[in-house]
């Protein structure tokens, strides 16, 4: 279930610094509006045979309506840590409860502002029940065949660069 404040001019975020300390709460449009770094996380999804679930935004979520993106993401809440709120991310777009690992972060540019990005690894072993609201369509894929169709595909700017730099980690 989505919150009633996904994206919205209610939805509060931590204001955080360079070195990623909370300064304080402010709301997640006017971090945006601002430049203000605040906090994202991520969740590459994969299944037990290592296919990526790629998504497709719904026309109807307010950044980057019918959009690509190989992870899903959403904005961290005040008091949550990084992880948290990729669990809840699970939960809320695509129905499943899965544990995830946190693997790193940084701060990324934005296309819509700066941001921290955290970026997590889950992988799924139920059926992912995508919420229509969020996303309209998932689909499996395995890297080559990844690398093959999203060239053709319009992609969430930060999600792209986000798995690149999963796939190119050291662990």
């Amino acid at each position: 279930m989505v919150s009633p404040l996904v994206a919205g001019a209610g939805e509060q975020v931590e204001q955080v610094d360079a070195d990623d300390r909370v300064m304080r709460i402010v709301r997640r449009d006017d971090a945006v509006r601002e430049g203000w770094l605040h906090r994202v996380a991520g969740v590459v999804c994969r299944d037990v045979r290592g296919r990526i679930l790629v998504n497709r935004r719904s026309s109807g979520v307010p950044w980057f309506p019918g959009t690509y993106a190989p992870l899903i993401a959403g904005a961290v809440r005040p008091g949550e840590s990084y992880a948290q709120a990729a669990g809840r991310e699970l939960r809320e777009e695509l129905g499943v409860d899965a544990p995830v690992r946190h693997l790193f972060k940084f701060i990324c540019s934005g296309a819509v502002g700066p941001y921290w990005f955290g970026i997590h690894e889950a992988v799924l072993t139920d059926a992912v029940v995508p919420d229509s609201r969020e996303i309209a369509w998932s689909g499996w894929f395995t890297l080559a065949e990844f690398r093959r169709t999203a060239p053709g595909w319009p992609l969430v700017p930060d999600a792209g660069e986000a798995f690149e730099r999963y796939l190119k980690r050291g662990d």
